[in-house]
Parts: structure tokens; C-alpha cells; sequence
């Protein structure tokens, strides 16, 4: 346990800094005004490679935007654990604590959202309703690549049946990739934003278990 806190700690450490670096080199590395209403982006030969090859699709626009309600709905189901245990127990420190921090992990998440539509590093492909769009890191991906983990990681510690957690592995690899390639190919966001949010979603993700692990190290010695 203790070697798993501490070897979720660095990837999580590493994966933000491969962020904070990818986010550092596309605002330098071969910046053109290429985008829409002449808004710059990095990595432009890349990015206009690739956005060129997979051209725009606004029905798979469409359904990706739809699906995103499914990590909202992991988000809620937790909560109402949460809520769940909170009225049973009567104490707010008796509510798990795993539950309890993914809580605070689904807040940063929402923060680390916030923050880049407040600051925009890269403006969409194209325009949404005639109107810019922040477009760094891709919402969409960064969302599902930070609660459909949790999914897995939740129902691995509180199932025991291995039908139910294939099952659950299964759903959640197929609809993450469905999720990530749909929003690359649907031709709404630049390849290195998808990159962007893989990154952050894992560092984020990373920190969550390393959390996780933290704590349960220190019930299992409570209790020894």
C-alpha cells in the first residue's frame, strides 16, 4: 500500500509537469494565427495537419457533447453516497474518506475547468454559434478522463464480485476511447488540446489515489 502511494504520487507529480510543459511549449513553439478570426495557436503544423485530416463532424460533436452527461451522472451517484452516509451516520467525519476526498477531486476537476475557460490558451477549430470558444484543454476529454477512472477505482474497492468490476472495466475503457477519438476526429478542438486534457485528467487522477492511499495507510496503522 505504501509502495502504491508513493508510486501514484510521482505519476500523478509527473503527469502534471508533462501538462504544465506541454501547456508552456504551445504558447512558443511554432505559433501561427491560424485559427478562426486570425487567433493563434501553437504547433500549428501539426495542429492544422491533423484538424485538415479528420475534417469536422458536428453529429459526432453532438454526441460526444450528449454522453458527457454520463460522467456527470458518475458524479452525482457519488454523491448521493456521500449524502447516503452523511443521513445514515449523522457525522460528516463518518462519511467515507475515500468518498469524502473524491468529493474535493471532483472540485478541483470543476476548478481546473474553470480556470482555463477563464484564460484561454487555444481558441476551438472553429467557431460554436458564430462565436470563439476556449478550446484548452478539451473539456469534454478531461472530464471523462477524470471521473470514468474513478469509476473503476470505486467499484474495485467496494465490489467483490469480478463479474460486476469486468463488467464496469469494460463499459469504461470502450466509452473513454469512444469519448477521447470522437472529440479528436469530430473536428471541434486542436490535437495538442486533447493531449492537454490526457495529461491533466491522469495527474489529477494520480494525486486521487495516492490521496486514497495515503489515508487508508494511516487506518490500516490506527487500527494495528
Amino acid at each position: 500500500m505504501k509502495q502504491n502511494k508513493k508510486k501514484n504520487l510521482w505519476m500523478g507529480i509527473w503527469f502534471l509537469l508533462a501538462f504544465l510543459l506541454w501547456t508552456a511549449l504551445i504558447q512558443c513553439v511554432d505559433v501561427q494565427a491560424a485559427g478562426p478570426n486570425g487567433t493563434k495557436i501553437g504547433f500549428a503544423a501539426i495542429n492544422l495537419w491533423f484538424h485538415h485530416l479528420t475534417g469536422v463532424h458536428m453529429t459526432i460533436y453532438t454526441i460526444t457533447d450528449w454522453l458527457g452527461l454520463v460522467p456527470i451522472a458518475v458524479c452525482l451517484g457519488f454523491g448521493f453516497v456521500g449524502v447516503f452516509q452523511l443521513i445514515r451516520r449523522k457525522s460528516l467525519i463518518r462519511v467515507d474518506p475515500d468518498i469524502l476526498l473524491l468529493g474535493l477531486y471532483y472540485i478541483l476537476v470543476i476548478l481546473a475547468y474553470l480556470i482555463f475557460e477563464m484564460i484561454p490558451i487555444n481558441y476551438r477549430p472553429i467557431l460554436i454559434g458564430g462565436a470563439l470558444e476556449a478550446s484548452y484543454p478539451s473539456s469534454t476529454t478531461l472530464l471523462v478522463l477524470s471521473v470514468m477512472p474513478t469509476l473503476v477505482f470505486q467499484v474495485g474497492r467496494r465490489w467483490k464480485r469480478k463479474t460486476v468490476k469486468r463488467v464496469v472495466n469494460l463499459f469504461v475503457v470502450l466509452f473513454s476511447a469512444f469519448m477521447v477519438l470522437g472529440r479528436a476526429v469530430s473536428g471541434v478542438h486542436w490535437a495538442t488540446d486533447i493531449v492537454g486534457s490526457v495529461l491533466l485528467s491522469f495527474g489529477l487522477f494520480k494525486l486521487y489515489q495516492s490521496a486514497v492511499s495515503a489515508i487508508d495507510l494511516r487506518i490500516q496503522n490506527g487500527v494495528q
